[in-house]
């Protein structure tokens, strides 16, 4: 009788036993599975991380600091050592305070060169915060020349390509060929060497001027330091004689004869079409000879068009007999009806 009361008054401390028990198995369990995938959880975000990284933020397209560019240095909480207008020597160097070397600030980025000045700091001050701001831009000149709207000269806060150059210099001119040509600087410079004698092509590159209109990234190239891009006049034909517009064409595309006539209004009435000439000049010499066409042939398709060359002089001649008795019969009517009318009886 007396266990059987012990048992009873035990029992809530058995029960509580047994569910703190229970607790404590369900703690564990929950652990391990918490343990258990908590690596996968670290691994991949950080690989997520990786592959959606932009090709942007590797620091190709930021700016970095060349010489005769003019920074602000400013350094929180140091006024003495803080510096406006630090001008970046001919070698990518700066200097300051306190410290007895110089510091490349060359071919580093604004974020770069805070972290170097506050590391070479470290000996005097503990995490001094570094701020670094470019005031000018001076070392990345291009240039953009020959038939744009608006030739000019450029400082580059940026990287900046082909395209986006042409659209500042207000886009190609009229005289504008099919062609752009980018001329590379070949000095050396802090951030890169000088080019080889025998790399001496890579100092020009050449574009397809309606591929770069176009966007095309391979006729779109970024613009380095020094860059001259040119845009050379289009080869040109004449049409004069007998025709409504004597003009200059520039040769942008292939052009036949017919086509070059018709562009400057076609001919006249007393033209000679049979006897059309195009005065061309041989490539190399100054000798010139005459090619003679018949545009009547052309037009009823009896004889093949032919296509211009650089430089060609199409002359539509005037038929003189033509002419001169259209001129005569024309002031022959002029004169008759201004003679007395008299009846005859």
């Amino acid at each position: 009788m007396f266990r059987g009361i012990a048992d009873f008054l035990d029992f809530p401390r058995a029960r509580f036993y047994a569910s703190a028990t229970c607790l404590t198995i369900l703690f564990l369990l929950l652990s391990l599975v918490a343990g258990a995938q908590e690596p996968e959880a670290k691994t991949m975000p950080t690989n997520a991380r990786q592959l959606d990284l932009p090709s942007s933020a590797t620091g190709d397209d930021r700016y970095r600091i060349g010489p005769a560019d003019v920074l602000d240095i400013r350094i929180y909480n140091r006024p003495n050592l803080s510096r406006d207008g630090v001008r970046v020597e001919g070698n990518g160097m700066i200097r300051m305070p306190l410290i007895e070397t110089e510091i490349q600030a060359a071919c580093r980025t604004e974020g770069e060169l805070a972290k170097e000045i506050s590391a070479r700091y470290a000996r005097y001050y503990r995490n001094l915060q570094v701020d670094v701001f470019i005031k000018e831009y001076h070392s990345r000149q291009v240039a953009i020349i020959g038939a744009v709207n608006d030739q000019s000269r450029f400082e580059l806060q940026r990287r900046v390509r082909l395209l986006e150059l042409l659209t500042y210099a207000k886009g190609p001119s009229p005289k504008a060929g099919q062609t752009i040509n980018i001329v590379h600087s070949t000095a050396p410079s802090v951030c890169k060497p000088a080019r080889d004698i025998d790399d001496a092509a890579s100092a020009f590159s050449s574009y397809k001027l309606s591929d770069t209109m176009q966007g095309d990234p391979k006729a779109n190239p970024y613009l380095e330091a020094g860059d001259i891009v040119t845009l050379p006049e289009a080869d040109q034909v004449y049409v004069v004689g007998n025709v409504f517009a004597p003009l200059t064409i520039p040769l942008k595309e292939p052009i036949t004869l017919s086509r070059a006539i018709a562009m400057a209004g076609g001919v006249k009435q007393d033209s000679k079409k049979d006897k059309v000439r195009v005065v061309r000049q041989e490539p190399g010499s100054m000798q010139k000879k005459e090619i003679i066409v018949d545009l009547s042939a052309i037009e009823k398709k009896n004889a093949d068009d032919i296509a211009l060359l650089p430089n060609d002089i199409v002359d539509v001649p005037t038929s003189t007999g033509k002419s001169l008795l259209r001129s005569l019969l024309g002031g022959g009517a002029q004169s008759l009806t201004q003679l007395p009318v008299r009846i005859v009886p």
